[in-house]
This record gives C-alpha cells, sequence and structure tokens, in this order.
C-alpha cells in the first residue's frame, strides 16, 4: 500500500490541534480537580462555620438544654430559610434529633457515626459521612448549656450532588472552551501554514531536502570556485573548487567572515553598491582569477552575494584553442575562395594558350604569400596574432579588397596584461570595421600599423570609408550603435571596452581625403 504523504500545512494544522487539545485536556482537568478540592474546603468551612454560630444562638441553646423539639425545630425552620444549607439537624446529648428537615425523622438517632468528638469532648469537627438525606459535607459543633456542659450537637450539611452540579458546570465550560480554542488553532494553523508554504516558495520539506541535496552536487561538480556570503559578510556556501583555487586548507569556512578568510575580497562592497561584476581578472597569490560577482536578492532586498571564480589560464588555453581554430578556419575559407578563383582564372589562360600570362600570375601570388608570410615571421611574435592577420589578409583579397600593413610595423611578446585573445579581438574588429567601411564608399584600400616601442603598444587602422559624421564621435562606441543594419555596432564597442579594461585609450578623427583612422594606445604596464 503507498504510504500517504501529507501536506506540510496538513501536518502542522494536525500538530497545533493535537498541542491545544492536550493542553486543554491536561489543564482543564487540573483545574476541575482543584476546583473540586477548593469547593469541598470551602463549603466545609462554611457548614462548620454556620455550625458553630447556631450552636451558640441563645434560643437554641435553651431550647437544646430544656429538650425541647418543637420549639428546637421551629428556630432551625427560621434559620434554615436564611442560610443555603442543605440540611440543619440538632440533637440532644444522647443524639436523638430535636431538629430535622424530614419531619419524621426527629426523635429518631442521628446517623453518620461522627457525634463522639463533638458530645463527648466539646469539639467542632468537619467530617464526611453518608446520613439519611444522603452523602454530604458536615460542620459539627456543640451546644452548651449556661454552665458550660455540653448538652446538643448542631450538624449543618451540605449535599456532595450540590458540589458535583457546579463542578459540572465549569465543565461544560471548559468543554466549550476548549472546542473554541480547537477551532481557532485550526484558522491560526491554516494562517501559518500558508504563510510558511509561501516563505519556502511552496516546497514541501522532502523537496527542500531533494533541492539541498541537488545544490550540494551541483556545487561540488562544476570546476569553477563558488562562495557566497549573507548580508553580514558570513560565508554561506563554498565548494571543493573554491577551497582548491584559492588554497584555504582544511579549516571549516561557514559561519566566517569573508575578510578574515579572504582580506581583500570585494564582495562585501557589493552588498552596498548592488552592482553585479561579470568577468573581472584580479591577481591573487600570484595567479590571475576570472570573477562573476552577483548580489543575491530577495523580494528587492539584497540578502548576499555570490562569486565565481576560475584560474585565467585555464581560461585563457581553451580561449587560445578557439581563437586559434577559429583564425586558421577564415584563412583556410579564405584561401580556399580566393585560390578556387585563381585556379580557374589559370585554367582559362592555359586554355587560350597564355602560357606566359598563366605563368606571370602564379609568380605574382607566390611573390605576394611569401612577402606576407616572410614579414609575420620575422615582425609578429605571436603565432595566433599572425594567424588573425594572415586570415584578414586573405579576407580582403576575398572582398577584392587591398590590406596594406606597414613594413615597418613590429609587435614582439604581449605583456602578461594582454591576452592574446583579447589582441586578436582588437586587431580584428578593427580591420573588419574597415572593410565594411571601405566596401560602402566603393573603395579598396585599409591601411595597418603596429609598433611596440616605447611604454604603449600603438595599433593603427585606416580606412577609405565614408568618414565619421560629427553627430557619431560621440555615440560611435555604444553597444549596438551602427549606421550599417541592424544587429551591428557590437565590435567597435568590444574594442572600447576592452583599451578601457586595460587602462588605454582610443582615438578616431576622420581623415583629410577620405575614410577614418582608429588609433590604440596599450600600456605596456598596467598601474
Amino acid at each position: 500500500m503507498p504510504r500517504i504523504r501529507l501536506r506540510i500545512s496538513t501536518r502542522l494544522m494536525i500538530v497545533l490541534c493535537l498541542l491545544v487539545l492536550v493542553q486543554s485536556v491536561v489543564l482543564g482537568g487540573f483545574a476541575l480537580r482543584h476546583l473540586g478540592d477548593s469547593l469541598e474546603e470551602q463549603i466545609a468551612q462554611r457548614a462548620v462555620q454556620l455550625a458553630s454560630m447556631v450552636a451558640q444562638t441563645p434560643s437554641i441553646r435553651s431550647a437544646v438544654a430544656a429538650n425541647d423539639a418543637d420549639a428546637t425545630s421551629r428556630i432551625v425552620s427560621e434559620l434554615r430559610d436564611a442560610t443555603d444549607a442543605s440540611f440543619i439537624s440538632i440533637g440532644n446529648i444522647e443524639g436523638i434529633r430535636l431538629a430535622h428537615p424530614l419531619p419524621d425523622r426527629i426523635g429518631k438517632p442521628m446517623v453518620g457515626g461522627d457525634n463522639y468528638a463533638v458530645l463527648q469532648e466539646g469539639r467542632t469537627i468537619i467530617s464526611s459521612a453518608t446520613g439519611s438525606m444522603g452523602p454530604s459535607i458536615r460542620g459539627k459543633a456543640p451546644v452548651f448549656n449556661d454552665i458550660g456542659e455540653v448538652v446538643g450537637v448542631v450538624s449543618v450539611g451540605y449535599l456532595t450532588n450540590q458540589i458535583d452540579n457546579t463542578v459540572l458546570t465549569y465543565q461544560r465550560l471548559v468543554i466549550i472552551v476548549t472546542l473554541a480554542l480547537l477551532a481557532l488553532s485550526v484558522m491560526i494553523a491554516s494562517w501559518i501554514g500558508r504563510r510558511f508554504r509561501a516563505a519556502i516558495f511552496d516546497l514541501e520539506p522532502h523537496e527542500i531536502a531533494a533541492l539541498f541535496e541537488e545544490r550540494n552536487a551541483t556545487l561540488e561538480s562544476v570546476r569553477e570556485g563558488i562562495i557566497a556570503i549573507n548580508n553580514k559578510g558570513l560565508i554561506t556556501t563554498f565548494n571543493r573548487a573554491a577551497v582548491d583555487t584559492l588554497d584555504l586548507g582544511t579549516e571549516q569556512l561557514t559561519g566566517r567572515h569573508i575578510r578574515e578568510v579572504l582580506p581583500d575580497s570585494r564582495m562585501p562592497a557589493l552588498l552596498e553598491s548592488g552592482e553585479p561584476e561579470f568577468d573581472k581578472e584580479m591577481l591573487v597569490d600570484g595567479r590571475y582569477l576570472v570573477i562573476n560577482r552577483i548580489p543575491i536578492r530577495v523580494k528587492g532586498r539584497i540578502t548576499g552575494v555570490v562569486a565565481s571564480f576560475r584560474v585565467r589560464d585555464e581560461l585563457t588555453m581553451v580561449s587560445r584553442r578557439l581563437t586559434r581554430i577559429r583564425q586558421y578556419a577564415e584563412s583556410l575559407r579564405s584561401q580556399a575562395h580566393e585560390y578556387a578563383n585563381k585556379l580557374h582564372t589559370i585554367a582559362g589562360l592555359i586554355q587560350l594558350d597564355k602560357s606566359d600570362e598563366a605563368l606571370e600570375l602564379i609568380g605574382q601570388e607566390t611573390r605576394d604569400h611569401q612577402a606576407m608570410l616572410r614579414w609575420l615571421v620575422d615582425s609578429v611574435d605571436d603565432p595566433v596574432v599572425s594567424g588573425c592577420l594572415l586570415g584578414k589578409f586573405n579576407r580582403a583579397h576575398e572582398l577584392g579588397l587591398h590590406l596594406e600593413i606597414d613594413p615597418d610595423s613590429h609587435l614582439g611578446p604581449l605583456p602578461v596584461d594582454i591576452s592574446t585573445e583579447r589582441m586578436v579581438t582588437l586587431i580584428g574588429n578593427l580591420l573588419d570595421n574597415a572593410f565594411d567601411a571601405t566596401l560602402s564608399a566603393g573603395n579598396r584600400r585599409i591601411a595597418l600599423s603596429m609598433t611596440d616601442i616605447g611604454q604603449d603598444i600603438i595599433i593603427e587602422v585606416e580606412d577609405q570609408g565614408p568618414g565619421i559624421e560629427d553627430d557619431d564621435f560621440a555615440r560611435v562606441f555604444e553597444r549596438g550603435f551602427s549606421r550599417k543594419a541592424e544587429g551591428r555596432g557590437i565590435g567597435l564597442h568590444l574594442v572600447k571596452e576592452i583599451v578601457s579594461d586595460l587602462g588605454g585609450e582610443v582615438v578616431v578623427e576622420n581623415l583629410a581625403a577620405q575614410g577614418a583612422r582608429f588609433t590604440l594606445y596599450l600600456p605596456k604596464e598596467t598601474h
């Protein structure tokens, strides 16, 4: 039989109802028991006080001393109407009734067996016994004559069924209050259940436990280090990759302040600013880390910050491979397309019996590419950047453009702060922008020069496009801004972002003749 799993709100309601019910039963039982005992004690004291008062009444003393049953009954009848006692019975020294609520009992012996201490010792007592009126609580007092001798006994009693009726009344009240509290607890439990489920995103405890286990497994499965803090800066979450990457040892990190573990962390600053940071590079213990920091918001309020990070070398290696493959693919595609055209031309010349012209074309192609390859080998140290330039050179030929590279250009080993991928992005996007601008104006020439002499790397690209309008100078590097087509305007924005991140400068100006010049100044050392 499948196990029935109750919802958390239902279980909460049942627990609260049972708690209220148990409390009501225990407290109600204790209260009723205490009430019964208290009523018995109060009634007993009232009975003995009333008995003593009646026994000291002069008329009663005289009538009992004279053993006058008629006079005693008459006086007691008047007294009984003025009290709430169940009965008042008076007997003489021998225990024979002189007054009783039932006239036929007068003249008969008193029953209960509790008159000895009163008649023989002259003491006032309280007793519980079953008499002729039934079970009762009695107060008994001796009657003295004028010379101080005991001449009779006064017995004032309250039937126990009166006490039972009073307790029953309170029992009904307790039951009513218990049922009211039970109904109230159902409503409160229902409200608490709804609020509780809303607070835990309408999840059941077993679902939360499963998510917790899944979250732990996910944290440990990713290769990026992950650390999260709460709004007080205390570490709440971390994974093994974070410990290994930052070499945090084997100490427990949960509950420790982030400043204590990582003094230079910017995570506490995000608690105040609330601005996320993406792909920020930082030098930590001699290694460059690429870090993302994102504030955690709950109902619009910042409750913490989570940071993920990875050693830049790993990202650089992957990015370098992807960039190299992309550049090689572009170079091969351009070369294949261009050489296909050349081969078709050579084949046509041969068919026209123009062998000399065919040989001249072959020699020219060989000389151009050999010259380009020799310049790349001599002037550019980074092979990925060389591949990018060769690919753009072939792409220009494919588009019918002429890419002129200043023969005096030189680009040695890149500084530590300027990665190969960033340099390829800068050169590639500037040349692509120049190709588009030159083609749109119907021209052919693009010029490139590079130098790393001095404190800066300077890259300059000139095109023969329509130039930049005066109103566009302030917007040319905005993301998505383009005069060409939808979906463009990304390349120059990336160029501006990279140059700014490296602490450099990009200058754009229109040429006197036609076109525009973009000049990058990249410092070799960042401060």
